[in-house]
């Protein structure tokens, strides 16, 4: 047994799209396009199988959303002026592939993501690129679930309305 504790620098790069609606219709637009997991349905499946199908019905854009948080009720009474409603959203069962090589990776699944207005009223959407987390790991099958993300993402922020940046292709 090692005790030895260790670290491990990785890159990261934050996608900011800017997304066509106001605020609370790109918020709305986006728990549409990824809805919320049906834990409890999930949790009363017997088979991975099944488990595969539920997901692909509750996740029809390659995303489930398992959190969200209203970062401004969280600051009510603060200086805090911003307009911000934070996501986890992934797919269990791609990060399953990522976690059966090294139960660290289930640390980038699901992922953070967080819509907001800016000062100047403009919505924007925020993410980490997920191949960059990914690849960190040093395992071909690790990157390649970092990969798929991207690709899911892309078809995310498409159907939101924003422009994938060019820096999402390619890592």
């Amino acid at each position: 047994m090692t005790t030895d504790s260790i670290f491990i620098d990785h890159p990261a790069r934050r996608l900011v799209v800017t997304l066509p609606r106001p605020y609370d219709a790109a918020c709305e637009h986006f728990e549409n396009l990824v809805p919320e997991a049906d834990l409890h349905r999930f949790y009363q499946l017997g088979s991975w199988k099944a488990t595969l199908e539920l997901a692909e019905i509750n996740g029809p854009h390659g995303f489930m959303r398992y959190y969200r948080s209203d970062v401004c009720a969280l600051m009510a009474g603060s200086q805090s002026l911003w307009k911000a409603t934070q996501y986890l959203m992934g797919d269990h069962v791609l990060a399953e592939r990522a976690f059966r090589e090294d139960a660290p990776a289930a640390l980038h699944t699901p992922l953070p993501a967080l819509i907001y207005a800016d000062p100047d009223g403009d919505t924007k959407l925020v993410v980490d690129q997920p191949s960059l987390l990914f690849d960190s790991y040093g395992n071909p099958q690790i990157a390649e679930v970092g990969r798929e993300l991207d690709a899911r993402l892309a078809q995310l922020i498409t159907l939101l309305g924003g422009v994938v940046p060019p820096q999402q292709h390619g890592g």
